[in-house]
């Protein structure tokens, strides 16, 4: 038997918790579903400075505070991958690996992942050296040196804090400048134990039997070759949307985004998306507690036209 609900939210990182608690404050019957703990990629920032509220706050302690609030007003939470969705009239089934839930309204809220660097040796040192995750593995690395692939936010953010167990963090990045924050940017050149390989893409990593030794780079104005030692390789070279079990209704883009207009509403009506999945240009928690907070009340709203078209 499928369950039913009012809203179902797929997904439990901000945007999705957030949606949850403006749907069931709405008393609405909701769930949210995920396929791992609340609180999506907070749960591997070290420190979010930049959410109001919270002068400094642990990623994991925000999610667990987000949480705890969108469950207030009954909204449910369930671990479960979502493998399928079909639509038959206004109803949505959704079918993970355990259920089948119902819906006549459905937020969209997976996020999004890191992208793969793609170099020779990523693979076979994954967890021997090779993270997408300072705040996850950097303890492993403390006195040693590494190197972090990038020059985003979230390559500027995670290895300032990984300098706080590294003897020494190398940051590789293919341009001659960084995209990160100016303030990021900023502490990154003041930290004397940062070093920076500008114009150079890691084409190897390299190492021993158990354990990642270094990274292969290749300067792409020289063409020069030369061997950086490290004993952790943390990358970060963009994300991707978690969409594969959504392209099928055709809301995705060629890319994997959802675009969606200004209400988070999709091209299939009662679908609406969310947070990192959208097609938009800054991902952060708060554009994705701003996105849930639309959706939730849009869900509402587009359940009571059900409501109207059925009386007349």
């Amino acid at each position: 038997m499928t369950k039913k609900y009012d809203v179902v939210v797929i997904g439990a990182g901000p945007g999705g918790m957030t949606a949850a608690l403006y749907a069931s404050r709405a008393n609405l019957s909701v769930l949210m579903i995920d396929r791992g703990i609340y609180g999506g990629q907070m749960n591997n920032t070290a420190e979010v400075e930049n959410y109001p509220g919270f002068k400094s706050i642990l990623g994991p302690d925000l999610a667990k505070e987000m949480y705890e609030s969108s469950t207030q007003f009954g909204a449910e939470y369930a671990y479960g991958s979502v493998s399928d969705i079909t639509t038959e009239g206004d109803t949505k089934f959704i079918t993970t690996d355990s259920d089948v839930f119902e819906t006549k309204a459905l937020i969209i809220a997976t996020g999004s992942e890191y992208k793969k660097l793609g170099a020779e040796g990523e693979e076979t040192f994954g967890g021997r050296g090779v993270s997408y995750c300072a705040v996850c593995d950097g303890a492993f690395f403390k006195n040693r040196e590494v190197v972090v692939i990038g020059g985003g936010d979230s390559a500027i953010e995670e290895g300032s804090y990984l300098t706080q167990l590294a003897s020494k963090v190398t940051v590789i990045h293919r341009r001659d400048k960084l995209r990160a924050q100016k303030i990021l940017q900023d502490r990154a050149f003041a930290n004397d134990k940062m070093d920076f390989v500008w114009d150079s893409n890691v084409t190897d990593i390299v190492g021993d039997d158990r354990k990642v030794t270094g990274v292969k780079v290749t300067n792409n104005q020289t063409g020069e070759t030369s061997e950086v030692p490290a004993s952790g390789v943390f990358i970060y070279v963009g994300v991707k949307p978690m969409t594969t079990a959504f392209t099928k209704l055709g809301i995705t883009d060629d890319y994997g985004w959802i675009p969606t207009d200004e209400n988070m509403r999709t091209n299939v009506p009662g679908i609406f998306a969310i947070g990192d999945v959208r097609k938009k240009e800054l991902r952060q928690i708060t554009t994705a507690v701003g996105d849930g907070g639309i959706a939730g009340q849009q869900a509402f709203g587009y359940l009571e036209s059900l409501k109207d078209a059925e009386l007349n």
